[in-house]
C-alpha cells in the first residue's frame, strides 16, 4: 500500500482521534456554516512523504498530518478532486509551498474511511498530471491554482516499437519477480495507449521516488516511454542478479543443511562402531604436541589453526592427510630443542688431529672460529666454505667440526640440483608437496642448531624452475635466515643457530652474490709424504675394517704404497688411493678366505699381480729429450697437472698452426709467444727468413680435453725457443707464466696446486712469475722444500734457466728434425 506519509512510531500513536477533531475543526474555521469554496483551477494539495500517483491509477492512501485530515475531508464532503505531490524532503513534518514539486496528479476520491482506531484512509484515483501555478493562502491546507497537462497520444511507427520493447522487458520483469499475480501480466498486455503504459508499469516497478517523480514530469510520451525503458533495464539487471545470489545462497544453504545432516548421521555411526573416540584421541595428541613443540606465536596459530579444520574435518576427505602430513612437519620440527655447546679448545685440536692428517692453516682457522663460539655463543658466525680438489678432506673436516662442539652433523648434496623448491619446498597446493632439504635435515637431526654441510655448490644449476642458488642467498645470510620462509610451513623458521659450511671443487663456479656470504678456506692438495701418512693411519685401517681383515693377516710395506701413490695414482686427494688399496686387500681377503695363506705382506713389487700394469709413467724425461718440447702447469677442477708444449717446423708458407683442443684465450697466448720470437730471431740465432719458408705447428697433448688460459705463455714460448735453436728444455723443470709483447712474464692463479702438481709428477725446478711470490707462503712447507724455485721476471730469465747449452758439434746450426725423423734415423 502507498502511504500519503508515514509518520515515526511515536508521531501519531494514541493521537488518532484528536487529530481528526483538530482536522473538523480547521474545515469549520476555513468555511463556517457552509461548504468549502475554491476558485476556478485551485486543487486541494495532498502532499506525500514516498507516493507518486499516476492518471488511471487506483491507489489506497494513509492519512495522519492534520492538514492533510482537514483538506481530504474537505474535498470529500464538496466532492472535488485532490492534488498528489510529492514532497521534495521526505523528512519535513509540515510541508509548505517550497516542500513539494511542482508537477502532481489530480485524483478523485472514490471512498474516505475512518478506522476503528482513529487511522484516517482514502482511495483516489489518478486522473490527469498537473503543474502549479501558484499557491494560495489563507486556508488550514496547502492550495494552489494548477494547470492540467493534457495527453497528446500519438501513435507511430517508432512509438509501436516502444511499447513493444517495453512490454517485453516488463514481462522479463514480471518473471524475475517472486509471487506475481497472472493478471498484472495481463493487464500490461491489454493497455493500448502508449501514456497509460508507461505510467502503468513505472507505478507497478520498483522505482525510487525520485525516479517516478522524473517520469510523471516528463510530459512527452515517446521520451517518457524511453526514460521507462531505461529505468526498467536497471532494474531487470538488479533483479536477474538478486536472483543469482538468491539461487546460489539457496544452494549453498542446502548443501550446508546436508552436509550437517550427514555429518551428525556419521557422527552417530562413528559412535556406534566405536570410532569417534579415535577421532578426537588423535585430535588431542595433535593438541598436546602443538603445545610441547613450543612453537613462536606465529607459527603456534598456524598449527592451531589447521587442527581446528582438521577436526571438523572427515578422514575420508581429500584435504584430510594433506592437513595431518602438514600438522606433523610443524609439530616434529625442532622449534626449541637445541644441543649444548661443548667447546674445548685443546679437545677440538685433538680431534681434528685425529682425524686429518696436515693442514695446519685450515685447522687454525677452525679452531679460531670455535673459539670465538665460545667467547660469544649468541654471536652471528660466519658461513664457512672448503674449497679444493676431490678426495682432500672437506666433508670430513666437517664432521669433525660437529663432533668437536657435540653437535648433530648432516649433509645436503647441492650437486646437480637445478629447482629453487629443493631448498625453499613446495606451496601445500600440490599433491604430494614436501618441505625444501633444509627443513627436511633439520627434522632428521632433532635440533635447531646443528652443522650442515652443503656439499658441491659449485655443481648448483638453474633451470626453468628458478635458481637454486638464488634461495641460498637467505639461508646463507646471518642478517635474514632468522626467518626463512619455507613455502611448504608457511610460516618463518629461525636458522641462525644452525652453522653451514660449504664446499667446493671450484670457487669461481659459485655466484658471486652467494660466494660474498661466506668465509673461504683454500685445502691444497697432498704432497707424496702426506698421503703416504694418511693411507697409514686412516686408508688402510678404514679398508681393513670394510674387508673384514685384522692387522696381523695383512701388512702393506710403506715403499708399496709409495708406489701406488707414484704409479697407479696422480691426483690431489686420496680418494682413487683409497680405492686401489681396497683392491689390494680383496684380493688378500679372497686369498684368506681360500686357506691359501695365513697372512700376507704386500711389496711393491707384487702390485703388478694384483693391480696390473702401472697406470702413469714418468715421462717427462722422455717427452723433453728432443727439441721443441716444454713442460707446462696447468690447473684444473680436480688440481693442478702438468702438461705438454709441443712444436714443429714443417716446410710452408710462415703459417702457425695449433692443435690440442685450445681454448681461444690459449691460442692468443701462442700467437703471442710466436710474434715473440720472431721479433727477438737475431738475438736467438734464428734466422728471419725461416719463420717464410716454414709453418710453425704447436700441439697440447691429450687432444680431447679442452684447454684454455694465459698461463702456458712461457711453456709455448720456450718451446718454440727450443725448437727453432736445437736446445732441448730440462726435464726436471715445468713452468707457468704469461707473457706479454714486450718480454715481461706476468702473474697467474692456482701456484699452490701447480706447485703440488710439478711434485707429483718428479719435477724438482718449477719456473714462476717473479710478481707470484707472494704465493710462495701458500705452498705446503713439504712442496717448498722438494722443488727449486725460480722466479721470472723476463722471458730471458726462462730461456737462461729452461734450456740446456747446445753440445759443440751442434752450436752452428739449429737441427730441425721432428720425433719421427729421429727415431727414423736411429732406426
Amino acid at each position: 500500500m502507498n502511504e500519503i506519509e508515514k509518520q515515526p512510531q511515536s508521531a501519531d500513536a494514541g493521537q488518532t482521534v484528536p487529530l481528526a477533531d483538530q482536522a473538523q475543526q480547521a474545515a469549520a474555521q476555513a468555511s463556517p456554516g457552509a461548504e468549502l469554496s475554491l476558485p476556478d483551477g485551485a486543487l486541494i494539495l495532498l502532499p506525500t512523504r514516498n507516493a507518486v500517483l499516476f492518471p488511471g491509477i487506483v491507489a489506497p492512501l494513509t492519512l495522519g498530518r492534520p492538514g492533510s485530515i482537514a483538506g481530504a475531508q474537505a474535498a470529500a464532503k464538496a466532492d472535488k478532486p485532490v492534488g498528489i505531490v510529492l514532497q521534495t524532503d521526505p523528512s519535513i513534518e509540515a510541508p509548505g509551498p517550497d516542500d513539494v514539486h511542482r508537477v502532481g496528479t489530480t485524483a478523485d476520491i472514490l471512498r474516505y474511511v475512518t478506522s476503528p482506531d482513529g487511522s484516517h484512509h482514502l482511495v483516489a484515483r489518478g486522473a490527469r498530471r498537473f503543474r502549479v501555478r501558484e499557491f494560495l493562502p489563507g486556508y488550514p491546507f496547502l492550495v494552489a491554482r494548477v494547470e492540467e497537462v493534457g495527453e497528446a497520444e500519438v501513435y507511430s511507427t517508432e512509438v509501436a516499437a516502444r511499447m513493444h520493447q517495453l512490454k517485453e522487458r516488463a514481462r522479463e520483469a514480471l518473471s524475475l519477480l517472486p509471487n506475481v499475480p497472472p493478471e498484472l501480466a495481463g493487464a500490461v498486455e491489454q493497455i493500448a495507449s502508449p501514456s497509460q503504459l508507461a505510467d502503468f508499469i513505472t507505478n507497478v516497478s520498483d522505482l525510487t521516488p525520485k525516479e517516478k517523480q522524473d517520469v510523471l514530469e516528463t510530459f512527452e510520451v515517446s521520451e517518457r516511454l524511453d526514460k521507462v525503458l531505461r529505468y526498467l533495464a536497471q532494474q531487470i539487471e538488479v533483479l536477474r542478479l538478486s536472483k543469482q545470489i538468491g539461487e546460489k545462497t539457496q544452494e549453498e544453504l542446502a548443501g550446508r543443511q546436508r552436509e550437517h545432516i550427514l555429518r551428525e548421521q556419521l557422527r552417530q555411526i562413528q559412535k556406534e562402531l566405536g570410532e569417534g573416540e579415535e577421532g578426537q584421541a588423535e585430535i588431542a595428541e595433535l593438541r598436546e604436541a602443538i603445545t610441547k613443540a613450543a612453537m613462536p606465536e606465529e607459527a603456534e596459530k598456524q598449527a592451531l589453526k589447521e587442527l581446528k579444520r582438521l577436526e571438523r574435518m572427515p578422514e575420508a576427505s581429500a584435504v584430510h592427510g594433506m592437513v595431518r602430513t602438514y600438522l606433523d612437519w610443524l609439530t616434529e620440527l625442532p622449534w626449541s630443542k637445541t644441543s649444548d655447546d661443548r667447546i674445548d679448545i685443546a679437545e677440538a685440536r685433538r680431534i681434528l688431529d685425529e682425524d686429518h692428517y696436515g693442514l695446519p692453516k685450515v685447522k687454525q682457522r677452525i679452531l679460531e672460529y670455535l673459539a670465538v663460539r665460545k667467547l660469544k655463543p649468541e654471536g652471528k658466525s660466519p658461513i664457512l666454505c672448503f674449497v679444493g680438489p676431490p678426495g682432500v678432506g672437506k666433508t670430513s673436516l666437517g664432521q669433525s667440526i660437529a663432533r668437536a662442539m657435540g653437535r648433530k652433523f648432516g649433509r645436503i648434496s647441492l650437486g646437480g640440483v637445478h629447482d629453487e623448491a629443493e631448498i625453499r619446498g613446495h606451496r601445500r597446493t600440490y599433491i604430494g608437496a614436501l618441505p625444501g632439504n633444509i627443513i627436511q635435515a633439520l627434522r632428521k637431526a632433532g635440533t635447531r642448531n646443528p652443522v650442515f654441510m652443503l656439499d658441491e655448490m659449485d655443481k648448483l644449476g638453474a633451470g626453468f624452475h628458478g635458481d637454486p642458488s638464488a634461495a641460498l642467498l637467505e639461508v646463507l645470510d646471518p642478517e635474514q635466515n632468522s626467518t626463512f620462509r619455507d613455502n611448504y610451513l608457511a610460516v618463518p623458521f629461525d636458522l641462525s643457530r644452525v652453522m653451514f659450511i660449504g664446499t667446493a671443487n671450484v670457487l669461481d663456479a659459485i655466484p658471486g652474490p652467494l660466494r660474498d656470504r661466506m668465509e673461504v678456506i683454500e685445502l691444497p692438495g697432498y704432497t707424496e709424504e702426506e698421503k703416504l701418512e694418511i693411507a697409514k693411519r686412516y686408508l688402510v685401517k678404514r679398508q681393513l675394517e670394510a674387508t673384514g681383515l685384522t692387522a696381523d693377516q695383512v701388512e702393506i710395506t710403506d715403499a708399496a704404497i709409495r708406489a701406488i701413490i707414484a704409479d697407479y695414482t696422480r691426483e690431489a686427494g686420496v680418494r682413487n688411493l683409497e680405492r686401489e688399496i681396497g683392491a689390494i686387500l680383496h684380493n688378500v681377503a679372497m686369498r684368506i678366505a681360500e686357506g691359501a695363506v695365513p697372512h700376507m705382506k704386500i711389496e711393491a713389487k707384487d702390485l703388478h699381480g694384483i693391480l696390473g700394469a702401472r697406470h702413469f709413467e714418468s715421462e717427462v724425461a722422455m717427452r723433453t729429450s728432443v727439441p721443441g718440447v716444454a713442460t707446462g702447469l696447468a690447473w684444473t677442477p680436480t688440481g693442478g697437472d702438468i702438461l705438454f708444449v709441443e712444436a714443429a717446423r714443417v716446410p710452408g708458407s710462415g703459417r702457425l698452426i695449433l692443435t690440442g683442443q685450445l681454448g681461444e684465450v690459449m691460442k692468443e697466448s701462442a700467437q703471442a709467444a710466436l710474434s715473440l720470437v720472431k721479433a727477438r730471431a737475431s738475438a736467438l740465432g734464428v734466422d728471419p727468413a725461416t719463420f717464410e719458408k716454414s709453418d710453425i705447428h704447436v700441439h697440447v697433448p691429450a687432444g680431447a680435453i679442452p684447454k684454455d688460459g694465459p698461463s702456458a705463455g712461457v711453456a709455448m714460448f720456450i718451446a718454440l725457443v727450443s725448437l727453432l735453436t736445437g736446445r732441448t728444455a730440462r726435464s726436471d723443470t715445468a713452468m707457468t707464466g704469461e707473457i706479454s709483447l714486450r718480454g715481461l712474464v706476468l702473474p697467474i692463479g692456482g701456484v699452490k696446486n701447480k706447485v703440488l702438481a710439478a711434485v707429483r709428477a718428479g719435477i724438482t725446478t718449477v719456473m714462476l712469475p717473479e710478481r707470484n711470490k707472494k704465493d710462495y707462503e701458500d705452498v705446503p712447507e713439504a712442496a717448498r722444500n722438494a722443488v727449486r724455485f725460480v722466479w721470472l721476471s723476463t722471458v730471458d730469465d726462462a730461456i737462461a734457466a729452461a734450456l740446456e747449452p747446445l753440445p759443440a758439434p751442434q752450436a752452428e746450426e739449429a737441427p730441425a728434425l721432428s720425433d719421427e725423423q729421429r727415431r727414423a734415423a736411429a732406426g
